[in-house]
């Protein structure tokens, strides 16, 4: 999720509220193609769902001139209902499927999920823990998806969608298709964002209506928290410090509850985070100007 708020609002520098939305879709397709059967195909359909709500944010901003918040939000505020339509008319919906006993009685199933599947496949590698499981696949998973990223940006498409974010109308000038490379680039933030609603899904093996409430806060944070922590230099050290933003922040949110913090106070908490990761550079530039004035007097 972070490297999808990554490409929107760092590499694009678009403000793309689509992302609250576009991580429950994800989630809700990965949730109904899971209990079918198919749960390594779910993750590839939670994607292309986000893909496919990008898309539509895209099109709103570059076809219909739309401006590209209230684009996000008209999007966002559609999926709501297109997500409770994907969970069948209700808020939720949990990862069993009812099949029929030896008495005819309907029993409820627990579906099968990539991280149970990985788990029973390294069992005598990495123990019967399903915590190590999900931790050891999540890691492998990110890391593919970064590599992708880091090469994806050096092809021409991604220089285009760098190029897009940077100055749009030079881009426009050197006859490449802007509009183009901002829809790839919103298909492409969106589709990440889904795939990491999709991770959760099959994680805590249920889809939620709401799990999508303030997850665009939270993505800030980790880019925010990396960028300041490791710089930006390049996109490959945007991408790599957008992970361990994230990794900072869910430390930050554990230190937190370790010292009792009540559940409902984490969202103003990730707010915070924000306020203080964006006046860090600030404060930063102001020490620097105090030592610079402290050098010159002595220099008197």
């Amino acid at each position: 999720m972070a490297l999808g708020v990554f490409i929107a609002f760092r590499i694009l520098n678009t403000p793309d509220l689509t992302i609250d939305g576009s991580l429950v879709f994800g989630m809700s397709v990965c949730a109904v193609v899971t209990i079918a059967g198919y749960p390594i195909l779910a993750l590839f359909a939670g994607t292309l769902a986000g893909a496919v709500a990008g898309l539509i944010t895209g099109l709103l901003q570059t076809k219909l001139k739309i401006n590209a918040i209230l684009s996000g939000i008209l999007t966002m505020t559609g999926l709501y209902t297109i997500n409770y339509m994907v969970l069948g008319g209700q808020s939720n919906l949990y990862l069993q499927s009812a099949v029929l006993n030896e008495n005819n009685s309907p029993v409820y199933v627990s579906s099968s999920t990539i991280y149970k599947t990985f788990s029973e496949r390294t069992a005598g590698l990495l123990g019967s823990d399903i915590n190590t499981s999900v931790l050891v696949l999540t890691t492998l998973i990110v890391a593919v998806v970064a590599t992708l990223l880091c090469v994806f940006f050096k092809t021409r498409p991604g220089m285009a969608i760098r190029a897009t974010g940077d100055n749009e109308e030079m881009v426009r000038s050197s006859s490449i298709n802007a509009d183009a490379s901002r829809i790839l680039g919103i298909m492409i933030s969106n589709a990440l964002v889904a795939l990491s609603g999709s991770l959760l899904c099959q994680q805590q093996r249920y889809a939620d209506l709401n799990n999508g409430s303030g997850m665009l806060v939270v993505g800030l944070a980790s880019v925010i928290i990396g960028q300041v922590l490791f710089g930006r230099r390049s996109v490959t050290l945007g991408v790599i410090s957008a992970i361990l933003g994230s990794m900072c922040y869910r430390i930050i949110l554990q230190i937190a509850y370790k010292i009792d913090m009540p559940s409902y106070a984490v969202k103003l908490l990730s707010a915070v985070i924000v306020i203080l990761a964006l006046t860090l550079p600030l404060i930063k530039d102001g020490f620097s100007l105090l030592r610079q004035r402290r050098v010159a007097r002595r220099g008197e």
